[in-house]
């Protein structure tokens, strides 16, 4: 215990205050007395057990509020002279007598005149929570600075931390945490929170190291505030002055940081209090296992659940259930599963979001059949499933197609009477959409409203579906459906209906449908301008989808990527490919990455228009800015190659293929073939067939087209009736070519009856004849002297209201002059004027030589 000052020593020490005055103009303190009504207590922040602004003095202490009770009467009372050198010097004689100061100050503080300065007041906190533990009086100094911080007077924080230094300075008090402790705690009681942290920072500049627990308090009232990067810089001040803080203080930060999306920094900042040596408990190693998992860093996690079980506690049912549900995210079924049976065998029963986990992992690796088991097993162990695991079957069932199971699901869901989410119906939705089963989806939605959780999702999944499908009618049918029922369409909404005219082609009424957005005060988006320069190109209008672009740079709505590629493509449908190459240079230096599929618009451009020698620089180029070629890349240089006669570089672009891993896929194969073909090679185009079928593939319609084609024009109609049974033997459907190109050859080696069966074979199917088809038709019954048959073809082509071309009219007047029956072939000349077909020479040769370049009769027509 310190020796009382000297009279003189204090003389000396109150020179500081020469006058009243000087006094007064000090800081003051709330008017409020300690008798008077408290403001409420504010804060849910934590506290210690000295007590709040609402605690009164306890009993112990009633002569404070009472003065002049019996007992309380001596010397120090009787001292009632407000001058401010007496109540400090009366103060400093009862440094050690902390329950006498208190009693002179509240006695003094009711003496008329008396006004309290900061300087006394921190004078007393200092004797209050001097060397004593004593809890009482504690209590009393936490009750004084409660109601000092929750006035609306006094100095700032981070001046009455100054004071309170200063003061203990003067008067020679050791400078300990106790009271700027309960300090920092008042603040953040009255969630004054920016002047706790000022409080906080001047006390670490007075290197004044708060304790861990009052730490924590401010710690938790950011947290909760959402001020976590304040909370980590104190931290960090903490840390530097050698207080690492406790298991509580990673918990606050930690959970802070998890509840921000931030699990890389909760994690670095278990590492960097493991590394302090912070003894870290169960609590907090399972909030890192939670953040390893959403990291995710699965390897850290299950660390991490080794170290629980090494240091003797057992791993929370939370813990596996967190690990499991990130193994399954990240795809490690195998390692879930391990994780499972290790729960299990630690006596813990499996639950169903651990289930559910599992049976989500099984639909991903499209076994479904295991999850189903699982779903069944799970019901026999007495688990209910709940919306979540219906959601999940019945999601995964719709995406591989099973939408008969995935309604079962549906159905058990309902009969066990958990009402489906609007997730729920729209997987179904989309699954029967995607099954083209649209009276099913059209009854899920209808349920969906029935339920009451339809909402403009719901209607944007239908409405899509009809908008891609140009099926402007429905569409608007749904649309006002979705307005009656007052349903707000989205962007989406209003861009679906855009695309609806577009892909009907009526680009007028979707740019009716743009400006009644506009005029909504829906914001177009750089979708709603792509989507309408695409319409415009589809329609070939390609200076109309150019101005579209320059309309949306006007009002600053940058194209992205999407649009980039919509107007190359574009460009190059039309045939303006160069124009195409020039604009992606443009585009590049704007920032865009071209991609595979940006360069395979432009070769397959140059190659519709014949201009290889371009596209294979555009492939150079492509490969010399590191973008590797795909399948659809090389098969349009193969279709290239092979139709400008150039099997060779079509033969070098396949085996090129083969070098860099690359499987060649039907259509690769098919152009391979059809060059050969044309070649007439059908050697080659035969073990090109065969290699498809090797390579696991199968033959569509159209490669046995083209061997078909090929058989026939080398003359050798049985390979090609071949191929036709085999088609039908494997169920691949004959489309018009096929038949036209067999009733062709037929017709050309005179197998007449044959060629008849193959017409009526196709009528049966309901393929219908055009043009070609007829032309086949005429030639070969003219050229097999069957007139009367030709002419009744022709008469079934009036009944088609299919008017015959010149080729058509040729056919018939040197069949015709190769009878004889010259007069029915002028006769058919004036018919073909009358039509308004114009002759051209073979015609004129014909009529005026009998011959056709020397033959006599028509052999030019050809189906292929």
């Amino acid at each position: 215990m310190r020796s009382r000052p000297s009279s003189s020593s204090i003389r000396l020490l109150l020179r500081f205050f020469p006058t009243s005055k000087s006094i007064c103009l000090q800081p003051q303190f709330p008017t409020l007395s300690l008798h008077e009504s408290l403001l409420p207590y504010k804060s849910n922040a934590s506290t210690t057990s000295l007590g709040s602004v609402d605690d009164e003095p306890s009993s112990d202490f009633h002569f404070l509020r009472n003065p002049l009770s019996p007992g309380c009467k001596d010397a120090i009372l009787e001292n009632t002279d407000p001058r401010r050198e007496d109540v400090v010097g009366t103060l400093i004689q009862h440094r050690n007598a902390p329950f006498l100061a208190l009693r002179y100050f509240k006695r003094i503080e009711k003496t008329r005149g008396f006004v309290k300065s900061v300087d006394s007041f921190c004078l007393l906190l200092h004797i209050l929570v001097g060397d004593q533990e004593e809890y009482k009086i504690h209590k009393q100094a936490v009750y004084l600075l409660n109601l000092f911080v929750s006035g609306d007077s006094g100095p700032a924080s981070e001046v009455f931390v100054d004071h309170l230094v200063e003061v203990a300075k003067r008067f020679d008090f050791e400078l300990h945490s106790r009271v700027f402790d309960y300090l920092l705690n008042g603040y953040v009681r009255a969630e004054r929170i920016e002047d706790a942290v000022d409080c906080f920072n001047r006390m670490i500049q007075h290197n004044i190291i708060p304790s861990v627990s009052y730490a924590n308090i401010l710690l938790t009232a950011l947290a909760r505030r959402n001020l976590i990067d304040k909370a980590r810089e104190l931290y960090s001040k903490m840390v530097l002055k050698g207080l690492s803080g406790d298991c509580f203080t990673a918990h606050i930060l930690m959970r802070a940081y998890l509840k921000e999306g931030r699990p890389e920094e909760a994690l670095a900042c278990f590492g960097d209090m493991k590394a302090c040596g912070v003894k870290l408990d169960y609590a907090v190693y399972n909030i890192a296992i939670e953040a390893a998992c959403k990291k995710p860093d699965l390897s850290m996690a299950c660390e991490m659940l080794r170290e629980i079980r090494d240091m003797g506690w057992v791993p929370s049912e939370g813990s596996y259930t967190t690990i499991i549900g990130a193994c399954v995210k990240q795809g490690n079924l195998v390692e879930a599963l391990r994780l499972k049976d290790e729960m299990v065998s630690s006596g813990m029963a499996m639950n169903l979001v651990v289930a559910t986990s599992l049976m989500k992992g099984y639909c991903k690796q499209g076994n479904l059949g295991s999850a189903f088991d699982l779903y069944n097993k799970i019901k026999e162990d007495g688990l209910t499933p709940n919306n979540v695991t219906y959601a999940v079957l019945i999601e995964w069932c719709c995406r591989s197609k099973d939408m008969e199971k995935a309604y079962e699901f549906y159905m058990q869901m309902k009969h066990v009477g958990i009402p489906p989410t609007n997730f729920i119906v729209i997987s179904l939705i989309c699954g029967f959409l995607k099954a083209n089963k649209l009276e099913e989806a059209r009854k899920l939605f209808d349920e969906a409203f029935e339920y009451g959780v339809a909402n403009v999702i719901t209607y944007n999944v239908l409405l899509s579906w009809f908008c891609k499908r140009g099926n402007v009618s429905e569409a608007l049918s749904l649309w006002q459906n979705m307005v009656s029922k007052g349903v707000v369409p989205t962007i989406v909404s209003h861009n679906n209906m855009i695309l609806a005219h577009s892909k009907a082609g009526d680009m007028d009424r979707a740019h009716g449908s743009f400006a009644e957005m506009i005029q909504k005060g829906v914001k177009p988006t750089a979708v709603t301008y792509s989507i309408l320069v695409n319409g415009h190109f589809s329609k070939g209008d390609a200076e109309r989808a150019l101005d579209v672009v320059d309309e949306m740079r006007g009002i600053k709505i940058a194209p992205t990527d999407f649009t980039f590629n919509i107007i190359i493509n574009g460009l190059c449908k039309v045939g303006r490919s160069s124009d195409a190459r020039d604009k992606l240079k443009k585009f590049v230096e704007e920032g865009f990455i071209p991609s595979c599929m940006t360069y395979n618009s432009i070769i397959d451009g140059f190659v519709k228009e014949g201009a290889m020698n371009s596209a294979l620089a555009i492939y150079k180029e492509m490969c010399e800015s590191g973008i590797s070629p795909n399948v659809v890349t090389y098969t349009s240089l193969i279709h290239g190659f092979c139709n400008s006669d150039n099997i060779d570089l079509a033969m070098r672009m396949r085996n090129e293929m083969k070098v860099k891993g690359l499987e060649l896929d039907v259509p690769a194969y098919c152009a391979l073939i059809h060059g050969f073909c044309k070649k007439q090679n059908m050697q080659s185009a035969c073990e090109l067939f065969s290699e498809l079928r090797e390579d696991g593939l199968s033959p569509n319609t159209v490669v046995y087209n083209e061997m078909i084609s090929g058989f026939k024009n080398v003359n050798n109609m049985e390979a090609a009736i071949d191929l036709h049974k085999k088609m039908i033997s494997e169920g691949i459907p004959c489309d018009l070519r096929t038949y036209t190109t067999l009733i062709d050859g037929l017709l050309k080696e005179g197998k007449l009856l044959f060629a008849s069966n193959l017409y009526l074979e196709m009528h049966a199917k309901g393929i219908l004849p055009d043009i070609i088809t007829y032309s086949v038709l005429i030639k070969g019954l003219c050229n097999n002297g069957q007139l009367d048959n030709a002419r009744k073809i022709l008469e079934e082509m009036d009944v088609q209201s299919m008017t015959p071309n010149v080729l058509i009219y040729n056919a018939l007047i040197a069949g015709h002059f190769k009878e004889g029956n010259l007069q029915e072939a002028f006769r058919l000349h004036n018919e073909m004027l009358d039509r308004g077909l114009v002759p051209d020479d073979t015609t004129y040769d014909i009529l005026v030589n009998g011959q056709v370049k020397g033959r006599n009769f028509i052999s030019g027509v050809s189906c292929t």
